[in-house]
């Protein structure tokens, strides 16, 4: 069971989720360089102030998609069986992600599809994600605290999950979803975890 939210942490959320819609919304109709700060306050219809409490930059604003799929995920692989393997346990977390979010958020699919104009931006989004890998990491070295691997194996099994994560859908966005997304990211899974098998 998930804990209780309060009100306040509820509204700050909300604003976090306007200024990243709105910065993918100006950034989309104008291009990023375009995109202002201010820009991105007003279609939020919050100050700059606000803004700048929030995040740092417009890229900030623009990857926190990023944080929220990734704290999900990490919150879903917590809920794991502990008798799983490390690489079941977060592959199987995947799966019940990608099979929650029924209909993928066009927000990442714009978001992806940004990046992909603006090499600076996924420069920025390497180095948030390499944060986000080693919690992972550190995730997976709680499942089987004192294997004799560590910390390598944690953060090597981090790794290709999270590249296996990123080749998946940037695939899937680029066949424009010929396939259920849960089947793209699954097949990915499968075909990283030969090796290893």
């Amino acid at each position: 069971m998930e804990p209780t939210t309060t009100l306040r942490e509820r509204k700050k959320e909300a604003t976090r989720q306007a200024l990243h819609e709105a910065v993918l919304r100006l950034a989309v109709e104008r291009g990023l360089d375009a995109v202002t700060v201010d820009a991105i306050a007003d279609e939020a219809n919050v100050s700059r102030r606000t803004f700048s409490n929030y995040f740092a930059n417009k890229e900030d604003a623009l990857l926190y998609g990023d944080r929220v799929r990734i704290e999900r995920l990490l919150d879903l692989l917590r809920a794991r069986p502990a008798g799983e393997s490390p690489w079941q346990a977060m592959t199987a977390a995947a799966q019940t992600q990608f099979t929650q979010l029924g209909k993928v958020d066009p927000n990442w699919v714009a978001q992806t599809r940004l990046l992909r104009r603006h090499p600076s931006l996924l420069a920025q989004q390497a180095a948030a994600q390499a944060t986000l890998e080693q919690e992972l990491a550190a995730e997976i070295a709680a499942r089987d605290p004192g294997h004799p691997d560590e910390p390598a194996r944690s953060r090597v099994l981090a790794a290709v999950f999270m590249a296996t994560l990123r080749c998946a859908f940037g695939l899937w966005v680029e066949q424009r979803g010929g396939a259920a997304l849960p089947d793209a990211v699954r097949a990915a899974f499968d075909r990283a975890a030969e090796p290893f098998a």
